[in-house]
């Protein structure tokens, strides 16, 4: 299923538990987000970590996961190679870099393991390779795995659908000072998603710095101004301005916990996946959540 495909009308009962616990692999396990769910892990019992990755020059290899995430030792050590530990994977998490997607996406594809991917700033190189990997995995590509925005997605998508043509679209967005990428991959797809309901591309359409004289604003342009600094864990305000009135959309998080959380969810439920590119609105709007 792809991420444009229109989401069922409401959410429906989760399915029945599986007998064993899907043998989950994550990669990028010492990151803010791999910490976070490694945290988060024991309230997924439907899954089990088999296997946890970091970058071949982490100070971190050879410990323990859970241990490092400040939690009772589990047993699995943080290693450099993702191959080796796929031959008893069910599942990979993966948040680790942008410049590490290719290679484990190519290592899961060859051996048809569930990929999800919550790593952002993805190059389009890498749109190909994705294509062709979901012909042989379930595949999940999510640029924020909060259920919250990904609900905003749809509203976003809903608003700019109704909305005249001539309401002004602005997405504003807000992080820490440590992320690398900007916009954030969240607000891109949040201007994807308005410019697809007006019959655009964010390609045609997006505009990402204003500075002199810019002159009138076209009609139909989406702008994107990024705010970095301190601890900010993620705002996202997408506003529809139109004579006389504001709409604004916006989602605040205040924990890593809710990303943490939404991928696991996530995760649990793409391991029973057929092969396709999935979204989190299918997991949002799933009756096997």
């Amino acid at each position: 299923m792809s991420a444009a495909a229109p989401p069922r009308q409401q959410p429906m009962q989760p399915g029945p538990p599986r007998k064993r616990p899907i043998a989950t692999v994550l990669v990028g396990a010492t990151g803010r987000m791999g910490m976070q769910i490694l945290r988060l892990l024991p309230e997924f019992p439907a899954l089990q970590l088999v296997g946890a990755i970091a970058s071949e020059h982490s100070r971190s290899l050879g410990r323990d996961a859970a241990e490092q995430a400040g939690l009772q030792p589990c047993g699995v050590r943080i290693s450099a190679a993702l191959p080796p530990l796929l031959q008893q994977a069910q599942l990979v998490i993966d948040f680790s870099s942008a410049g590490a997607a290719a290679a484990n996406l190519a290592a899961c594809a060859a051996v048809r393991v569930p990929l999800l991917i919550g790593t952002t700033g993805l190059p389009r190189e890498l749109d190909a390779p994705l294509a062709a990997a979901a012909e042989a995995i379930a595949l999940l590509v999510a640029p924020n795995t909060s259920l919250g925005v990904n609900l905003l997605f749809e509203l976003v998508r809903q608003a700019a659908q109704a909305l005249p043509g001539d309401y002004d679209i602005e997405i504003i967005e807000a992080h820490h000072r440590h992320k690398a990428d900007a916009p954030s991959g969240t607000a891109l797809a949040l201007g994807a998603a308005a410019a697809a309901a007006r019959g655009v591309t964010l390609a045609q359409q997006a505009i990402y710095a204003r500075h002199g004289q810019t002159g009138e604003r076209p009609p139909q342009q989406i702008g994107f101004a990024v705010v970095r600094g301190g601890d900010v864990v993620g705002e996202h305000e997408v506003c529809f301005l139109g004579e006389g009135e504001r709409l604004v959309l916006r989602h605040s998080a205040t924990d890593r916990s809710v990303f943490a959380r939404g991928a696991l969810m996530a995760g649990q439920w793409l391991a029973d996946q057929a092969p396709g590119r999935y979204a989190m609105q299918d997991v949002l709007f799933s009756k096997n959540k």
